[in-house]
């Protein structure tokens, strides 16, 4: 989801301790058109009660959609401070404004995970077709316990334990607990879980044990996340972005240097199951896209409510030396595309119109952001929805996902019988065909369930109270 904290707005309201309340601060780059500063009220402890009264607090300041929330509403009968969040969002999260953006979070493990990518577990995207009963990867991390354990893209999950004596077929945990007991099957998010994956591949069936470990994310994959790809004499640039992190900088910049050595102005960009993350890192994406454009070219705005307007601010194209001025560009996207995912294409619309498409299915719908309120003594980090996003025509109101609103789309499958960045691989096909001039079937509206290329619905697998690292990467196990 849009994180703003580190591009043109960072708002950390961090009291100086639960036990003495004090002023929060604000701490903004040089790219933010305003600050802003909270006041939280004393606290005596950290104590549930106190907790929920902050986080009452903070929305009432901050919320975007202020007209929703209710004037009170008594927190003694929600047992946790998040079941009282939902509560008090329930009115925009029925108007689909709100789903599930504004939550409770770890300072910690939320910092750990946007400096570094640091995360627990098998280090894979897990997908689920629950009407067939299966489970599939559509992503191995380098780096984490699965891929070492030969588990990649397109692997099938049969069944899953602790041991022999326990194992349990997939197609029965589905039947009896739906997709969620698969994440229940899988195990916390926690380093030294292990679990014993029956699993079958193009090597045959076998059992592995797999033991989760710490491991940081790499945004953009050794293996396949920059390519240039050569058709007909003609180089196209591949990217893959797996999520918007800091750590992301230094490997767009070397893959758009490639392009642009190349010279490459035609560019598969690959979000399908990218959930957004840092602003800074989509709009740095926009920069290296705008070796044409002007530093008076809008790239986006940021928009508060009317009485945080202090706070709007103007994102101007920053062409990079790495810079490139692409003729054609090929968005990749899926229903786990979302919030800096789609800031990112929707800002290319107003400058090349249908000569950037959307390819494969249509994307999330999640064109707000939130800001960062912390309590460090607590180590509660509250994710406000509080501002919205739009591309220089002014174009932002797309919660249905970005389909109806790009100019140029076509439907492909998520092919895992083939690599990502393989030129054969569905969805990497439909995007060279669509640079290449080649026609396509529009993505319909509303349709953001990823098809394989055998035709079943997949979708990737989210547990009901996701870590920060499973929030921004989708299916992350």
């Amino acid at each position: 989801m849009i994180r703003r904290w580190v591009s043109a707005l960072a708002i950390a309201a961090t009291l100086a301790g639960c036990g003495g309340g004090g002023s929060g601060s604000t701490a903004g780059s040089s790219t933010t058109g305003g600050t802003a500063t909270t006041t939280a009220t004393a606290a005596s402890t950290c104590s549930l009660r106190d907790r929920q009264d902050w986080a009452f607090q903070q929305l009432q300041q901050w919320y975007l959609f202020s007209e929703t929330l209710p004037a009170n509403l008594d927190p003694t009968p929600y047992a946790d401070v998040q079941s009282y969040i939902d509560a008090l969002t329930a009115t925009a999260r029925s108007q689909r404004r709100d789903r599930n953006f504004t939550y409770l979070t770890s300072i910690a493990s939320e910092d750990a995970y946007y400096n570094s990518g640091a995360s627990a577990g098998f280090g894979v995207r897990v997908v689920t077709d629950g009407a067939a009963g299966r489970v599939f990867i559509s992503e191995a991390f380098e780096g984490a316990p699965a891929l070492a354990a030969g588990i990649d893209r397109g692997t099938e999950i049969t069944a899953i334990g602790t041991t022999t004596a326990d194992l349990r077929t997939v197609s029965s945990i589905i039947a009896a607990e739906g997709t969620a007991g698969v994440t229940n099957a899988l195990g916390p998010s926690t380093a030294g879980t292990t679990r014993l994956l029956r699993i079958t591949d193009a090597a045959g069936s076998r059992d592995v044990n797999v033991t989760k470990a710490d491991y940081s994310l790499t945004p953009v994959s050794s293996r396949y996340g920059t390519r240039i790809i050569t058709e007909g004499g003609k180089p196209y640039g591949y990217l893959n972005l797996r999520t918007f992190i800091s750590t992301a900088e230094a490997p767009l910049r070397s893959a758009f240097a490639q392009f642009r050595a190349a010279g490459v102005t035609n560019v598969v960009i690959d979000l399908r199951y990218n959930g957004g993350g840092l602003v800074s890192i989509s709009e740095l994406i926009g920069d290296l896209l705008g070796a044409a454009r002007s530093t008076s070219d809008v790239l986006d705005y940021t928009t508060f409510r009317p009485e945080k307007a202090a706070n709007n601010s103007t994102r101007y194209f920053q062409p990079q030396s790495q810079s490139i001025a692409p003729m054609k560009l090929a968005f990749i996207g899926t229903g786990g595309t979302a919030s800096a995912s789609e800031l990112t294409i929707n800002a290319q619309i107003p400058y090349l119109h249908a000569n950037a498409a959307l390819i494969g299915t249509n994307t999330y719908g999640k064109p707000v952001g939130q800001i960062a309120l912390d309590r460090a003594a607590c180590d509660d980090r509250l994710r406000v929805i509080a501002f919205a996003t739009q591309n220089a025509s002014r174009q932002g109101n797309y919660f249905d996902g970005l389909a109806s609103v790009v100019e140029a789309s076509c439907q492909a499958a998520d092919d895992y019988a083939h690599p990502l960045g393989d030129p054969q691989e569905g969805s990497t096909r439909a995007a060279l065909n669509f640079l290449e001039g080649v026609s396509c079937t529009r993505i319909s509206a509303g349709e953001a369930t990823s098809q394989s290329a055998a035709g079943g619905r997949r979708e990737l697998l989210i547990p009901a109270d996701p870590t920060t690292a499973q929030r921004e990467t989708p299916g992350l196990f």
